[in-house]
C-alpha cells in the first residue's frame, strides 16, 4: 500500500493511494473513536516511552509528556544526539523520533481504518514531508528515524510542495494556460512555508520558497494562553511545567474550536497547585490583535515569492497568471488567516477544505505511481562553505551550492534525472584545509552570508603528503586533531584538490574531497 505520511508538530496525518483516490486515515484513540491523526506526543510511562494517543491518556494521569518536537530538528547543530527532556529525564532526539514513527506503523497495523489491509511484515511504502526550510540534518534525521522504524521511505518531498498535488488533484481546472502557478502557503504548528510552483498537467516545478522555520500554531496557543493569564489577572511565572503544558493544550483545544462567527473563546487556566482550574472568557478581538503580528510575519516571508512574478502588463496586478494562493497546514484554520490574506490579495486566496490533511493527500498522490505526478524541485537553503586564506589568519566565503539549484525528480519520475553534481578543482596553497560548511538563506552583493546561518559541519583535510600518511594510520580522529596540533602555512607547490558536490533528490548532500596528486580521500554526508 502507497502512504503519504505528514509528521506535523503537533499531529501525524496519513493517507493512502486507492485506486484514484486519497482517503485519509482514520486511527482509533483509546476510547474507540476514529481520529483523523495520530497526536505527536510522547510521554514517560513509569519508565517507558508510550506515543500518540497513549502518551495523552498518561499525560492526563500527569505523567510527564513533551510535544512539538519536530521544532528541535531546526535547531542549527542538531544531531541524533540532541537530548530532548521528558519530566526529569532526557532521552536522544532520533529516539524520540524513530519511537514515534514504529508507534504510527503499529497504529496502522492495529488501530486504524486500513488495519486489515496492511501486512503484518512487509514495510509499507511511504512518501515523507518535511519543511521547504528543512536543513540537510533534519531531513537526513527525518528520513532515517522513519525507515529505522519499519517504514520503506519512497522518498522526500517538501510539505508545500505535496499539497500542491492535492490542489491540482482537487481543482485541476482552476489551473490554465494563461494561468499555471500556485504559491503553496504552508502554516502549520511549528513552522512557515510558502512556495511558487508552475504546474503544467502532472509535472510540477518549484519556482521559489521562503519561510519561517519557528513560526506556526505553537505561538498562536501561547498567545492565548498569555492573554488567558491576563484576563485571570494571573502570571505564567506561577504555574509549574505540568500545570503550563496543560494551559497550552487547552488553548490549542480552544482555538480549533474558534469560527468564523466566534465572539469569545473559553479558557480553562489550571490551578497552580494541582486543585480545580477557573475557566475565562478572551475576547475574539483581543485575541486576533495578539496574534495579528505573526499572521502578517508569514505575509512578510512569501512577499518576495509574489514580487518576483512582477506585473505582466504593468497594471500592478502581480498574481495575473497564478492560479491561486492555496492555504494549507493545521494553524491556516484559524478564521484570521485567510481574513488577513484575502484582504491582501483579494480573491484568489484559497483555503484547502481540509488544511490539517492536505499535505498527506499530496504525498498519497506522490507516493501513487498511478498518478503519474512529477516534480523538480530546488534546495530553498544555500550551502557554502567558509575556507582559510593568508596562513589561516583570515577566512572567506565560498556559497557552492546556490539556493534556487534544481534538484533531480523527488518523486523518481519520468522526468527523473541523475543526482546533482557540481565539481571544483583548485591547487591547494596551504598544508591544511580546515572547510566550516554551514547552510545559509541569502548571500549579499560581495557573495557574503546574510540572514539565518546554520554550521553543518568543520572538515579538516591535509593537503602535505606526510600529514595524509599520519591521518590515514590514526583515522578521522587523527584528522580531527590535526589543526590544533600543526600549524597552517602556505605550501608552494600544493596538490590538485576536487571537491565532488552531490545533492539526492531528497535535499542530502554527499561530499568527496580527493587529492588528485596522492589519491588521498575523504566522504561526507551532511546529515549530522
Amino acid at each position: 500500500m502507497d502512504l503519504g505520511l505528514d509528521f506535523g508538530t503537533t499531529h501525524t496525518v496519513v493517507a493512502h493511494a486507492d485506486r484514484g483516490n486519497y482517503p485519509v486515515v482514520a486511527f482509533l484513540d483509546e476510547d474507540g473513536d476514529a481520529r483523523d491523526h495520530f497526536p505527536s506526543v510522547v510521554a514517560d510511562d513509569g519508565g517507558t516511552l508510550v506515543y500518540g494517543f497513549a502518551a495523552l491518556e498518561a499525560a492526563r494521569r500527569g505523567m510527564p509528556s513533551a510535544r512539538s518536537f519536530k521544532r528541535l530538528l531546526a535547531e542549527p547543530r542538531v544531531t541524533p544526539d540532541t537530548p530532548m527532556r521528558i519530566g526529569e529525564r532526557e532521552v536522544p532526539l532520533f529516539d524520540v523520533l524513530t519511537g514515534l514513527f514504529a508507534a504510527v506503523l503499529d497504529a496502522l497495523r492495529t488501530a486504524s481504518s486500513i488495519e486489515g489491509r496492511l501486512d503484518g511484515t512487509a514495510a509499507p511504502r511511504a512518501m515523507l514531508g518535511v519543511p521547504a526550510q528543512a536543513g540537510s540534518a533534519q531531513r537526513f534525521l527525518t528520513l532515517e528515524a522513519c525507515r529505522l522504524a519499519g517504514f520503506d521511505v519512497a522518498g522526500l518531498v517538501n510539505e508545500p510542495s505535496a499539497a500542491s498535488f492535492e490542489f491540482a488533484h482537487r481543482q485541476a481546472r482552476s489551473i490554465t494556460s494563461r494561468r499555471d502557478l500556485v504559491i503553496v502557503y504552508d502554516l502549520g504548528g511549528g513552522t512557515f512555508d510558502a512556495s511558487l510552483l508552475r504546474l503544467s498537467g502532472t509535472h510540477h516545478e518549484v519556482l521559489d520558497s521562503f519561510g519561517v522555520n519557528l513560526l506556526g500554531g505553537d505561538d498562536f496557543d501561547e498567545a492565548l494562553a498569555e492573554a488567558a493569564l491576563q484576563v485571570a489577572g494571573r502570571s505564567g511565572s506561577e504555574l509549574p511545567g505540568a500545570a503550563r503544558a496543560s494551559l497550552l493544550e487547552e488553548c490549542r483545544e480552544a482555538k480549533e474550536r474558534i469560527g468564523p462567527q466566534s465572539r469569545r473563546v473559553v479558557v480553562e487556566i489550571p490551578a497552580a497547585d494541582g486543585g480545580a482550574g477557573s475557566a475565562v472568557t478572551v475576547p475574539i478581538d483581543e485575541f486576533y490583535a495578539a496574534v495579528t503580528p505573526l499572521v502578517a510575519a508569514t505575509t512578510e516571508a512569501m512577499e518576495p515569492l509574489v514580487q518576483s512574478l512582477g506585473s505582466p502588463d504593468g497594471d500592478g496586478d502581480e498574481l495575473q497568471g497564478v492560479a491561486g494562493i492555496y492555504i494549507v497546514g493545521g494553524a491556516s484554520g484559524l478564521p484570521l488567516v485567510p481574513r488577513l490574506l484575502r484582504s491582501r490579495f483579494g480573491r484568489r486566496v484559497h483555503r484547502s477544505p481540509m488544511p490539517s490533511a492536505s499535505t498527506a493527500v499530496g504525498l498519497a498522490i506522490a507516493a501513487d505511481p498511478d498518478a503519474g505526478f512529477s516534480l523538480r524541485d530546488r534546495l530553498s537553503r544555500g550551502f557554502g562553505v567558509f575556507r582559510e586564506r593568508e596562513a589561516g589568519t583570515a577566512l572567506s566565503f565560498d556559497p557552492v551550492l546556490d539556493r534556487s539549484l534544481r534538484t533531480s525528480d523527488a518523486l523518481g519520475g519520468p522526468t527523473s534525472a541523475d543526482p546533482v553534481v557540481v565539481t571544483r578543482r583548485y591547487q591547494a596553497a596551504h598544508n591544511i584545509g580546515w572547510f566550516r560548511f554551514v547552510e545559509y538563506s541569502s548571500v549579499d552583493d560581495q557573495g557574503e552570508p546574510r540572514g539565518d546561518l546554520a554550521p553543518v559541519a568543520e572538515i579538516v583535510f591535509p593537503f602535505d603528503p606526510e600529514l595524509q600518511r599520519a591521518a590515514a594510520v590514526n583515522g578521522s580522529g587523527g584528522e580531527s586533531s590535526l589543526l590544533p596540533e600543526v600549524p597552517i602555512v602556505r605550501m608552494e607547490a600544493g596538490p590538485l584538490l576536487e571537491e565532488r558536490y552531490t545533492v539526492d533528490p531528497a535535499g542530502i548532500i554527499e561530499l568527496s574531497l580527493t587529492d588528485l596528486t596522492t589519491g588521498y580521500r575523504q566522504e561526507h554526508v551532511f546529515e549530522l
